[in-house]
This record gives structure tokens, C-alpha cells and sequence, in this order.
């Protein structure tokens, strides 16, 4: 099992934060963006830091486009390095729909559609959690120890 995530990163390093339509769109240039963001941070794309937070970021934006979609509001972004830890936030503002928490995931049924990209950020990640956003909706943060 993971442990919690840590509510304040220390020392932290630097931060981007991007807003995105809430399309597939948006979910593919999120994805992207962390790409170029972890390059210019000194992790080049195929590294393993970089591989590893651009299919987090991918599970939890297509998650915010499918599940946490409002029509006409974004979802965002935030990836945030600290000297040990690399941080992925991505946040939506849909409230009633949220996943489950890391200690309540259930595999799904071997020939559902759905429902493995928690698991995968839950194989991935060193932590993760599901937060509430102020003033509305929710955040899935995930770390990755650097």
C-alpha cells in the first residue's frame, strides 16, 4: 500500500500549472506539456522519471475529460519539483463523481472497457490521494519519489 501524500512539498524547486479544455484533446496536450515541462526540468523524454509522469498525467487527464467533465469548464494541471519529489496534480470541477480512494481500488472485470487507469497510476506512483478543490470539485494528486 502507498502511503499518503505529503500536504506541503519542502523546498520546492519549480512549478508550472496549466489550464485545458475538457476534451481529448486537452487530455493529449496535457500529456505533452509535462513531456517538455520534465525536459526542461533535466528530465529528457525516455527517462524513467519522465516516462513514468507522462502516463500518470495521461490516466488522470483522460480521467478528468471522461468522468470529471463539466461543459464549459477546464480541468487543470500542476506539476510541482521539489528536490526529491515530483508532484502531478490534475483537477476538475465536477464534485459527485470522484474515484475511489488508493485503499478502496477493485480490479474490474476481465473484459470490462473501463476501469484500470487508477491501477495504473496506483502501480506507478509512490503515493497518491484524492483532495477536494476550493472552491468546487475535486484533485487527484499522485508523487513520484525523484
Amino acid at each position: 500500500m502507498h502511503s499518503s501524500v505529503t500536504p506541503q512539498l519542502p523546498g520546492v524547486l519549480s512549478s508550472f500549472a496549466q489550464c485545458f479544455s475538457s476534451t481529448p484533446l486537452g487530455a493529449r496536450l496535457a500529456r505533452q506539456l509535462t513531456l517538455r515541462q520534465l525536459d526542461a526540468w533535466g528530465f529528457p523524454q525516455g527517462s524513467d522519471a519522465s516516462d513514468t509522469a507522462a502516463l500518470i498525467v495521461a490516466e488522470l487527464a483522460a480521467n478528468a475529460v471522461t468522468h470529471g467533465r463539466v461543459p464549459g469548464r477546464d480541468f487543470e494541471l500542476r506539476l510541482t519539483r521539489s528536490p526529491d519529489t515530483l508532484r502531478i496534480e490534475v483537477s476538475d470541477t465536477r464534485d459527485e463523481r470522484r474515484p475511489p480512494r488508493p485503499d478502496a481500488l477493485a480490479a474490474p472485470e476481465p473484459l470490462a472497457d473501463s476501469g484500470r487507469g487508477l491501477l495504473l497510476v496506483e502501480s506507478l506512483a509512490d503515493r497518491w490521494a484524492v483532495l477536494d478543490r476550493v472552491p468546487v470539485g475535486k484533485t487527484v494528486r499522485a508523487e513520484l519519489d525523484l
